[in-house]
Parts: C-alpha cells; sequence; structure tokens
C-alpha cells in the first residue's frame, strides 16, 4: 500500500464512516422529498393508462362478454378484457374508455350486471394531491422561512446573525493552543524583555503588590509593517500561563451604529469572566483615531467610530476598574491615535519595535532559515549586511525566494548564488531579458553607472561600493550599489553631501561625454531633492535658515508624510528653503563633475568595462580605479564570474 493510500486510510479512520448526502441540510431534503413525490404521481398515472377504447366498441365488447373487470375512476372507466387459456393468472388487455356524460347511459349497469363484470369503484386521489399542493407545501415553506430566519438572527451557521451582531467572537488562545514563544522571535531583546514583565505580573502578581506596583493596563507596540508586532503578540499567548483573547480593530465596526460599542463590551464581559488574562487588539488605529475635527467620514459625535472608542476608553479606565485585564495593542500610526487613549491609565508603556539592526537581522535569518537546507557557502552575516533597512517579513521572503530559485534549478540545498539572485530579484524585480537596449543607449548608461561609481569611489565619506551593473531589471536600466560597513544611526552633514554628489555622479558623466542630458537621471533627481530639502528644512543644515526645522512634529520618518503639511513660517521662510534647497542640488552637481572631469580616463576604463561584463563587482571596480587597466578576465570572459553580492541602495532608472 503506498504512502498516499495510507494516509488516507487513516484520515478516514479520523473522521469515522462517511454518511451518504452528509452536508445537506433540511432544506435540501424538502426538495428532494417533494420531487419524489411529483414523480411518483406521474410515473403511477401513467403506469395505469391502456389503449383508448371507443365507448360504443367497449359497450359491444361488454355485450359479447369479453370484458370481465372495469374500475370506475370520475368519468374515466378502465376495462379488462378476459384474458386466452383457462390459467387463473393470465392477464388480459386493458383498455381506457370515456364515459359520455353529456348523454348518460342508464343501461350501462345493466348491462354489466347481466354479463356478471365485477365492477371497481376508485377514490378520486387528485383531492389529496390537491390538498398537499395548495395547503400543506405553503405551510411547510412558511414553517421552513421562519425557521431559516431564525437561524440566520440567531447567527446559526456559524455566521453572525442580526441578534448576534453585538456579541465579539474573539478568538481565544491558551497555551497548549499557541506554539510560538519568545524563542522563536530573534531580536527584539528590550521588547521581549517589557512584555516578559506583563506576564509575570499577570502569573505572579504578589510580587508587585508588595511594594505597591499595579500591572499596567495597556501595551502599545509602535513600529514600521512587517517588523513583528503581532508576532510578538503571538509569542505572548504562548509564553503566558492565562487566557489570551485576539481581535482585530476593524473586527468591531459595523454598518449599524452601536454594534461596535456593544462588541467591546461583550468582549471585555468574556475577559472579566476569564480573569486575569490578556486582550490583544490588532490595528488599533482603525477604531482609536483622534476624535473631533475633519476624519474622513468618521467626522462628528455621533459616528460608530467614535462611540466604538468611547466605549473602549471606559472600559479600560473607567468607574469599574479592570486590575486583572491587561490590554495590547499594535499600530503603525501612532501620531493619529487619540490623546485620551495613549494617557496613563490607558495605554501605559509604548514599546518600539523598530527595524532591526546587524545582529538582528542575522538572528532572524538564522530562524526562517530552520527549515531550509543550506549550502556550506551560505553566510548568513552577508546577507544580513547586505539588507540594511529590511524588516523581519522582508528578510523571510528573501529566504523563500532563494528557496523558490533552488527549488526551480532542481538543486538539495540553497546556495549563495540563490541569495544573491534573490536579492536582485526582489529589490530591483526579475531581469528584463526582453529589453534589448540600442548600442547608443547602452552605452550611455554605462557612462552613467560609471559616474556613479567613480564618484563613489573618489568622495571620501561615501559607503563603499559593491556592484556596477547596466542589466534591465524592473523598471531600472542600470544599477549602483553601495553597502554600509557598519550601522549607521546617525548622520553627518559631510556624509550627506557626498551623497548628493553620487546621486549625481550618473548626470554629470552624461553631460561630460555626451553633451546632453536623459531621463536616466529621474531617480537620482528625485531623491537628491528630497535629500536636500531634508538637510535644509528639517536637520538644520543650512546656514542662511540656521538651526531650525520646520517639519510638522506630528510627523513621523516611516510614514511618509510630507514635512510641510501644517505649514508654519511665512512665505519668505519657504522662499528661503527653496534657495537653499537649489544651492545644495548645484554644489552636489558641480562638485560630481569636478571629480568626473579630473578623472576622464578611469571614467572611460570603468564604461568599457561595463560594456565588455554588464557587471563589476566591488573588487574589480576597486582594481580599475588602482590599476588604471581593465582585469584580463573581463576581456577574456567577456563578464564577471560570480553574481552580485549585495543589495542595491541606488537606482537610477
Amino acid at each position: 500500500m503506498s504512502n498516499e493510500q495510507q494516509n488516507k486510510s487513516q484520515q478516514q479512520k479520523q473522521d469515522g464512516p462517511q454518511l451518504p448526502f452528509k452536508g445537506m441540510n433540511m432544506y435540501r431534503w424538502l426538495l428532494i422529498l417533494f420531487a419524489l413525490l411529483f414523480a411518483m404521481q406521474f410515473f403511477w398515472s401513467w403506469s395505469n393508462q391502456g389503449s383508448t377504447l371507443p365507448y360504443s366498441e367497449f359497450k359491444s365488447m361488454v355485450s359479447d362478454g369479453k370484458i370481465n373487470k372495469v374500475e370506475i375512476e370520475k368519468g374515466t372507466l378502465t376495462a379488462f378484457e378476459k384474458a386466452d387459456g383457462d390459467r387463473r393468472d393470465a392477464k388480459g388487455a386493458m383498455y381506457t374508455v370515456i364515459i359520455p356524460t353529456s348523454i348518460p347511459d342508464e343501461s350501462l349497469m345493466n348491462l354489466f350486471e347481466e354479463k356478471n363484470v365485477t365492477v371497481v369503484a376508485i377514490q378520486d386521489t387528485s383531492e389529496l394531491w390537491n390538498t398537499i399542493i395548495w395547503f400543506v407545501l405553503p405551510l411547510a415553506l412558511m414553517i421552513g422561512f421562519f425557521i431559516f430566519i431564525s437561524a440566520r438572527l440567531r447567527g446559526g451557521g456559524g455566521s453572525g446573525g442580526l441578534l448576534s451582531m453585538g456579541k465579539m467572537n474573539a478568538q481565544s488562545y491558551t497555551k497548549e493552543k499557541v506554539k510560538t514563544t519568545f524563542d522563536d522571535v530573534a531580536g527584539a531583546k528590550e521588547q521581549k524583555e517589557a512584555l516578559f514583565e506583563v506576564i509575570h505580573f499577570l502569573r505572579r502578581p504578589q510580587d508587585f503588590h508588595r511594594l505597591g506596583g499595579r500591572a499596567p493596563k495597556g501595551v502599545l507596540l509602535i513600529g514600521p509593517p512587517g517588523t513583528g508586532k503581532t508576532l510578538l503578540a503571538r509569542a505572548v499567548a504562548g509564553e503566558a500561563g492565562v487566557p489570551f483573547y485576539h481581535v482585530s480593530g476593524s473586527a468591531f465596526l459595523e454598518m449599524l451604529v452601536g454594534v461596535g460599542a456593544s462588541r467591546v463590551r461583550d468582549l471585555f464581559a468574556t475577559a472579566k469572566k476569564n480573569a486575569p488574562c490578556i486582550v490583544f487588539v490588532d490595528e488599533i488605529d482603525s477604531i482609536g483615531r483622534r476624535r473631533g475635527g475633519i476624519q474622513g467620514f468618521y467626522g462628528g459625535g455621533a459616528s460608530e467610530m467614535e462611540q466604538t472608542l468611547n466605549q473602549l476608553l471606559s472600559e479600560m479606565d473607567g468607574f469599574e476598574p479592570n486590575e486583572d485585564i491587561i490590554v495590547l495593542a499594535a499600530s503603525n500610526q501612532p501620531d493619529v491615535l487619540d490623546p485620551a487613549l495613549l494617557r496613563p491609565g490607558r495605554f501605559d508603556r509604548r514599546i518600539i519595535v523598530d527595524l532591526p539592526n546587524l545582529t538582528e537581522r542575522e538572528e532572524i535569518l538564522h530562524v526562517h532559515v530552520r527549515n531550509v537546507p543550506l549550502s556550506d557557502d551560505v553566510n548568513l552575516r552577508d546577507i544580513a549586511r547586505a539588507t540594511p533597512g529590511n524588516s523581519g517579513a522582508d528578510l523571510q521572503n528573501i529566504v523563500n525566494e532563494a528557496a523558490i530559485m533552488a527549488s526551480k534549478k532542481r538543486k538539495d540545498k540553497v546556495e549563495k548564488e540563490d541569495f544573491l539572485n534573490a536579492l536582485d530579484t526582489i529589490m530591483l524585480g526579475h531581469v528584463r531579458s526582453s529589453m534589448i537596449l540600442k548600442d547608443e543607449e547602452k552605452r550611455r548608461t554605462a557612462y552613467h553607472e560609471a559616474g556613479h561609481a567613480l564618484v563613489a569611489k573618489l568622495t571620501p565619506d561615501s559607503d563603499p561600493v559593491t556592484k556596477v551593473s547596466i542589466v534591465p531589471r524592473g523598471r531600472a536600466l542600470g544599477v549602483t550599489m553601495q553597502t554600509p560597513l557598519d550601522e549607521r544611526h546617525n548622520y553627518t552633514a559631510e556624509y550627506l553631501t557626498s551623497r548628493l554628489s553620487v546621486l549625481f555622479g550618473g548626470r554629470a558623466a552624461e553631460d561630460i561625454i555626451f553633451g546632453s542630458l536623459s531621463t536616466g537621471a529621474e531617480n537620482d533627481l528625485m531623491h537628491a531633492t528630497t535629500l536636500a530639502r531634508n538637510m535644509v528644512a528639517r536637520y538644520g543644515m543650512s546656514d542662511e535658515l540656521g538651526h531650525m526645522s520646520l517639519m510638522d512634529p506630528s510627523g513621523d520618518s516611516y510614514l511618509g508624510d510630507n514635512p510641510f503639511n501644517q505649514r508654519n513660517f511665512s512665505e519668505e521662510t519657504l522662499r528661503l528653503v527653496d534657495n537653499e534647497t537649489r544651492r545644495m542640488i548645484k554644489e552636489g552637481y558641480m562638485m560630481a563633475k569636478e571629480l568626473l572631469a579630473e578623472h576622464r580616463d578611469t571614467l572611460d576604463l570603468i564604461a568599457e568595462a561595463l560594456l565588455l561584463s554588464e557587471i563589476l563587482e566591488g573588487d574589480e571596480l576597486d582594481t580599475i580605479v588602482r590599476e588604471q587597466h581593465i582585469p584580463d578576465h573581463l576581456r577574456e570572459n567577456g563578464g564577471s564570474a560570480e553574481e552580485p553580492t549585495q543589495s542595491p541602495k541606488d537606482e537610477t532608472e
């Protein structure tokens, strides 16, 4: 027996015997029953019909003694002819005779008595069917309709009904149900320590009560998407020895006003019965937005969202305290939350779940490759170093993409090459093999990327160049990748100025070589303008404006907010911002152009090497800049032997 058959038999044993028509509800059985009744009536009537015999001929056959039995039913007569032979079980022909009612024939009964014809009167069954069709069937349909409506109102069949709309069907978890623990959460050391204190309080509250301490009412997890806020909450469910209730913030809101508040009351009523416990509200910003003012569809005091929020505030810290219920919540938009929700007594603690650093990224990769067979040439430290700014979800996606690529090639293990290809595919997109560039376009792209790479090599404060490519990927015709040697958390003015020069290296190279500009620097110009404006209006790096920031203090960097949403400065100040931004951009461009003009020969060598191989690794670029010649293996092989090793930091298209 094969493994598939064994699994199937084991599954059948676990599920028990398979009943016929399993899963069919009462309404389907009623329809089948009525269909069978109508079919029986039809076939019964059809089976009792014989050949039609004229009335006059029928009387002649009775007179001749050929008929021995008749059955009379509502104007229709069924005649049975005498069978041939002496056998008792022999049956004769059957005829249907229509009795004329307009001309009554009183002699017919006398003729039957005279010829000893057996007469049988059949009860009319049409009355019974009329009763079923016109009385029983509508009554059954009405009863079935009321049963159906009652079930829907009660929320039968696993769906919420009108009568149960105010109920909160929160998912309840125990320690046995959730297998995720803090061991499965890589990095986030401080966040796990803060959450473990909450669990410790619920397990042993007397350790804190002896000095007058009390449990926090709420813990708010704040951070960019994909950093593991929900994973941390799931780990809390696995670590806690108390009931854990999980609900999404959008589950409170319905079309009917008042349903959300009712669900909040039901949720906390259930939690009180099972206290001590933890309630986790994911994406709380969907119901916790700031009240009052213009909030899209939620403006006004009678909105459903505000009623839900008011009830949540009352349950967390209202007249009746909930000492043994701790509310966990997660949000990536803390700036839109209502101040009353964030005050002490509601969400006492705010835990920032930020993007992981180098060490944490390596730990996260180790977690995600537990079930992935790796080749010996895979170094997770190098992959972590190549992915600055990536969240835990991004790293999981990279591991998954690498495993998919290895599977396509029928490999037994995931190799370094698969990770490198996965990085390029996720960061830049798939290789556009169908895009064939003209010689002039390819040459312009080569000089453009050579300009980026050379300026980066000649600028002291710039990050190292790890790869230069003119292979079209996604929307980019080419790319110059830079990866910092160490994690940066604070950027100096010198570093940002060098970054501006590198961004303008591609356009400056085109200007020097071709004497004209192209659209290839569109993405560079966008990044450079944003960087220069932030240096002036956000970081206070302008002599004209001095040490002041014009950014809205409620904005947050990872939300993509415009720093000038709420302008609190004059038109003259805005004019100064524009002038200083333009000055920094011009200085960065002129610096890049001067460096490239001074090292024109090196620029030509890098562009020629790119036209030969299409991909230059960091060490190959170093050789060209240092020794002023193209390595022999690039001329002989026409390409780089290894795949790209780092993630992109700068796209030029």
